[in-house]
């Protein structure tokens, strides 16, 4: 039965004066990708990721690894859109996630509703695995939409609760079921 695994880019480098889809992995965010990349097994995955740098310098080694270029890049696994508000500091931008996760159906200063950004996640996530149904896939993307992901397919309410710690998590499912076989 082929497997997904949803995995999140690791830490980033935080420039308030780049647009936050146009950021990159930091030193040690590509570490932990490069230590991923030795440790996994060769071919059998197909590799896809958001349009986002981060997202992609996640993805490329992982699939130069599997062997499995080129990456699938697709703007709907994208993280939800937050550009209305710009850069927020970390303490701005912790009150502003609690409120997207808080109050799903609400705009939060303009921000994508999550519920919207739970069910573009999900139809992506469908079409991507719809396309290749017998193949196992590695998706790249943010933890925002993951954590949407995560809910709609474990059948949970949209929550903070089921958010991952830091960057560079992942959870497993069949692609058939769709069911997790982990939380982050």
């Amino acid at each position: 039965m082929p497997r997904a695994i949803y995995l999140t880019h690791p830490e980033v480098n935080i420039d308030p004066h780049i647009a936050v889809p146009d950021w990159g992995l930091s030193k040690v965010g590509q570490a932990r990708v490069d230590a991923l990349a030795a440790r996994c097994i060769r071919g059998g995955w197909r590799v896809a990721a958001s349009t986002e740098r981060k997202a992609l310098e996640t993805a490329w080694p992982l699939a130069a690894k599997f062997g499995s270029t080129p990456v699938a890049i697709r703007e709907g696994l994208g993280e939800n859109d937050r550009s209305s508000t710009g850069f927020l500091t970390e303490q701005a931008f912790q009150r502003a996630a609690n409120e997207f996760f808080g109050s799903p159906e609400v705009y939060f200063e303009g921000w994508e509703r999550a519920v919207d950004a739970q069910v573009r996640i999900l139809i992506e996530v469908r079409a991507l695995l719809a396309a290749f149904p017998s193949e196992n896939f590695l998706i790249c993307g943010h933890g925002g939409v993951g954590t949407l992901l995560y809910c709609a397919l474990a059948g949970r309410g949209i929550d903070r609760k089921w958010d991952q710690a830091c960057g560079g998590h992942w959870f497993a499912f069949d692609t058939i079921s769709m069911v997790p076989e982990n939380h982050w």
